[in-house]
């Protein structure tokens, strides 16, 4: 019996097969017995293994070339030695916890096909891309642990791995070479329960209306980023946007702080928070009554500068949003930003004069 979905295994017990009728039963007939049979195929087990020389091998016995393997060691979660608190750098924070890398990785190519979905081994793992990569060419990062899919050299997809030795060594029978130092830190799923102060991140696509779903919450990101994918970063009790390289958006987190939920393709954070974006400016004209219309918020800028036509600057900070409203360079006025409501009209209206 072979496992299903592995022809590569049953070539090989086909082969064997073919070489036990022509060497063995083609010449000694029909056995007298179970016994007898048993006899005979044990002797010439024995032969091909031990006496038979074999031209791929230079002429050596099969015996003569094997090597046993050791058993693979389970993989060991090693937290990070801190003897006291390492000084403020501006250097990369590295993981908190190091997985022990394997030495039965692998990496192979593929081409996504039109479903989105990559096989690793059909049976066992799939992982879902999404059809509009469907075409590109792929690099499968795979160990029992964790796998990484690149495409174009970025890591766009990390989740944990279904796959042990055996699975790893099939692949190895379909044409996977040994693998490299992995390109993105492991899965969340795998490096065990993180220190609260450990940054997680997780791909999302947000949806038409803005919404992206973590962990079965959902989460209000913003009609600006609508069907663009995200890096999606929960530092602390912060949650941070990721678009382009850059810091989009900051919100407050769904999860405390020492919640640590399971996200579908988690990772571990191994770079410094990307900078903001600068601020954007948006115009309006000041009606008689003084107040101006931002993202569906009320701010008043003084019946003085009614029919003017003020600058108001979108400042993002890290932790808070606010309206900077200027006029010919000068600021007139500073209003805290109450929601996320997103900016929709950038240019002041004016109106034709009425006849």
């Amino acid at each position: 019996m072979t496992k299903p979905y592995s022809p590569t295994t049953t070539g090989k017990i086909e082969r064997w097969h073919r070489t036990l009728r022509r060497e063995l039963l083609d010449d000694c007939g029909p056995f007298a017995s179970l016994a007898a049979a048993q006899a005979a195929i044990s002797k010439w087990v024995h032969t091909y293994n031990h006496l038979r020389p074999h031209q791929a091998l230079d002429m050596a016995t099969l015996a003569s070339l094997f090597r046993p393997n050791p058993q693979p060691e389970p993989v060991k979660v090693v937290p990070a030695q801190r003897s006291e608190p390492a000084p403020v750098s501006a250097e990369p924070v590295p993981a908190a916890l190091v997985l022990a890398p394997s030495v039965h990785a692998v990496e192979f190519d593929t081409v996504l096909p039109a479903s989105g979905q990559v096989s690793i081994i059909p049976s066992v793992q799939r992982i879902r891309l999404g059809v509009g990569r469907a075409g590109l060419r792929a690099r499968i990062w795979v160990d029992e642990n964790t796998v990484h899919v690149l495409v174009n050299g970025e890591v766009v997809k990390t989740v944990p791995s279904n796959l042990d030795a055996e699975h790893l060594h099939q692949l190895k029978l379909r044409g996977a070479r040994p693998a490299g130092p992995p390109p993105a830190p492991p899965s969340v799923d795998c490096v065990g329960d993180l220190p609260s102060h450990q940054a997680l991140e997780v791909e999302r696509t947000v949806d038409p209306n803005g919404w992206i779903n973590l962990a079965g919450q959902r989460v209000k990101i913003g009609s600006e980023l609508a069907n663009r994918r995200i890096t999606v970063r929960l530092d602390g009790h912060l949650l941070h946007a990721v678009h382009d390289g850059l810091l989009a958006k900051t919100l407050p987190s769904p999860f405390t702080s020492g919640e640590r939920p399971r996200l579908r393709g988690a990772r571990v954070a191994a770079t410094q928070l990307p900078p903001a974006p600068a601020a954007v400016s948006v115009e309006r004209k000041v009606p008689t009554d003084g107040v101006v219309m931002v993202a569906r918020q009320r701010l008043r800028v003084g019946r003085t500068y009614a029919g003017r036509i003020v600058t108001i600057y979108v400042e993002i900070y890290v932790e808070d949003t606010h309206f900077r409203v200027t006029y010919e360079g000068a600021e007139i006025s500073l209003h805290a930003r109450k929601d996320q409501h997103p900016v929709t009209r950038w240019k002041a209206k004016i109106h034709a004069p009425k006849i």
